[in-house]
């Protein structure tokens, strides 16, 4: 893989993992075994069926868990110390050709940008379980996977386009953090002054 590639790779399927880890590792399985990608040696395990398979079962706990509001943000919770540590571990195995300051920089990236991806999904989903209905709950957490999935071919098929649309996203996060922890504060300081 060249730098670009790696840099695509690290970026875009560190986004995915901060948002559905496991659909990221059964889509990037999928697409190498399936020969729609070629992922570097170092990660064609994720193509072998156990790898698919677990990730698989893993994706349909947490698609049933991400449904259901409250319960979504303890899962949520637990998978700050899971998403973050498993993208930086993609991005380390995907630089396997670099020299080690460049798997090492490709896992801090990696995980800076899934704990960033995570950060934001946990918090607008925090934020959304304040809503009575469950439709914008469940409308997230498609879309979450749908993104995942879409980034996770992204990274292999279009290694410049992908490492713009991160670059964007990130930038979206940081906006998005900004606004609901002032929208956190106000109710806390509300509450209190109540």
């Amino acid at each position: 893989m060249n730098p670009i590639q790696t840099l695509s790779l690290a970026l875009g399927a560190g986004f995915s993992s901060g948002l559905n880890l496991y659909a990221t590792v059964a889509t990037l399985g999928l697409l190498q075994r399936f020969g729609i990608v070629h992922l570097p040696a170092s990660l064609q395990v994720l193509s072998h069926p156990w790898v698919i398979g677990v990730a698989a079962a893993l994706y349909l706990i947490e698609f049933f868990a991400d449904k259901f509001p409250y319960f979504d943000t303890i899962w949520d919770f637990i998978h700050t110390f899971i998403r973050p540590p498993a993208a930086a571990l993609l991005a380390y195995a995907a630089a396997g050709g670099a020299g080690a300051e460049w798997r090492w920089g490709a896992a801090l990236l990696a995980g800076g940008v899934a704990l960033t991806s995570h950060g934001t999904k946990a918090s607008a989903r925090a934020a959304v379980n304040t809503s009575p209905e469950p439709f914008s709950n469940w409308t997230l957490s498609l879309g979450e996977d749908a993104l995942a999935v879409w980034l996770s071919w992204m990274a292999n098929a279009h290694p410049v386009a992908t490492t713009i649309v991160v670059v964007i996203l990130l930038a979206l996060c940081v906006f998005l953090l900004y606004h609901l922890f002032r929208f956190a504060r106000r109710s806390i300081q509300k509450l209190l002054a109540g």
